[in-house]
């Protein structure tokens, strides 16, 4: 697995070369020359193959690329009360300036886009006016062009499993999960019972069979399970956005299993031509996109700090002599 992207971070340079980051256990800090070669890159270089070639693309052809991302756990801390999972400021500070100079920001999130919004401070970014928040896994939109909110009803199912949920709860002895209501889609945390992955485990089986009866899917995350209504998946809405606004070149960041629909669907469009760059906001709760990433960075911390190096780049190529 590839060095994660460090909060301390290396200067523009480092990221327009597609040089691995120093850090204290890199292959740079030790002496190795990690500079983009014809080699495939592997073992501890911070970046693949693939990964230089598409931020190469972005960084010579920034009006033509989108940035997309998701936001808990990615630009916004995992905390006991989602309600408290404020964006990182440096992570808004940095995507407020490279809205300037990229063609598009979107977020693709599974919570509502309303909740997405407020939790960012979205709206009150001058340089984010062009960003688009998809929330639901893209069932709902919000513009800041015009601070437009579209999406669809909730389903009545969703009301019927929230009303099930604490029966079941107590039956398992699992009465301190918080039940979070999300709109079209009702989640289960277990973060702040005695021993999360236990009552992580506990729950998959019922909650499954509980989804399955009212025409409704579960999708695991980290410490949370939730119960949605079936449709649109992060990879559907990012190829669909990708399209709508003609993007040239893509960076998808994300963190958890949500998110790996929108890893394959850059896969996909990367093999079909269009760059695409990966990056894993790691922790150590839930890895599983580690090893589908081009660039692993440490958490939000380390996504603020790529995303603050990525604009500095940016703006020096396009700095004046």
């Amino acid at each position: 697995m590839p060095d994660q992207y460090p909060s301390g971070r290396p200067s523009s340079d480092t990221l327009s070369n597609g040089r691995s980051p120093a850090g204290p256990d890199s292959a740079e800090s030790a002496g190795t020359d990690t500079s983009i070669t014809d080699a495939a890159i592997t073992g501890d270089a911070a970046i693949t193959d693939a990964g230089a070639e598409a931020l190469r693309a972005i960084l010579a052809d920034p009006e033509g690329a989108v940035i997309g991302l998701d936001f808990d756990g990615t630009i916004a801390p995992i905390v006991h009360d989602p309600e408290q999972a404020v964006a990182d400021p440096a992570a808004v500070a940095a995507l407020a300036r490279l809205g300037h100079r990229v063609r598009s920001i979107v977020v693709i999130t599974g919570r509502p886009a309303r909740t997405a919004v407020r939790l960012g401070h979205f709206a009150d970014q001058a340089g984010l006016s062009g960003m688009t928040v998809l929330g639901q896994y893209g069932v709902e939109r919000w513009d800041a062009a015009d601070g437009s909110y579209s999406g669809h009803p909730e389903p009545p199912e969703i009301a019927e499993v929230e009303s099930a949920l604490p029966a079941l709860l107590d039956e398992l002895g699992l009465t301190g999960a918080r039940i979070e209501h999300k709109g079209r889609a009702i989640g289960v945390h277990t973060r702040e019972l005695a021993d999360p992955a236990a009552a992580f485990t506990a729950l998959l089986p019922p909650l499954s069979e509980l989804a399955t009866a009212h025409g409704l899917r579960l999708e695991p995350g980290k410490f949370v399970l939730e119960i949605r209504a079936a449709g649109s998946d992060k990879g559907d809405a990012l190829r669909e956005f990708a399209a709508e606004v003609k993007a040239r070149s893509l960076v998808f960041i994300g963190d958890d299993l949500g998110d790996l629909p929108a890893f394959d669907a850059v896969r996909d469009l990367r093999d079909r031509g269009t760059p695409g760059l990966l990056v894993c906001s790691a922790s150590t709760e839930q890895d599983v996109l580690a090893d589908r990433s081009d660039l692993i960075a440490a958490g939000p911390s380390g996504v603020a700090a790529w995303l603050t190096d990525l604009a500095d780049a940016i703006e020096s190529a396009k700095a004046p002599a």
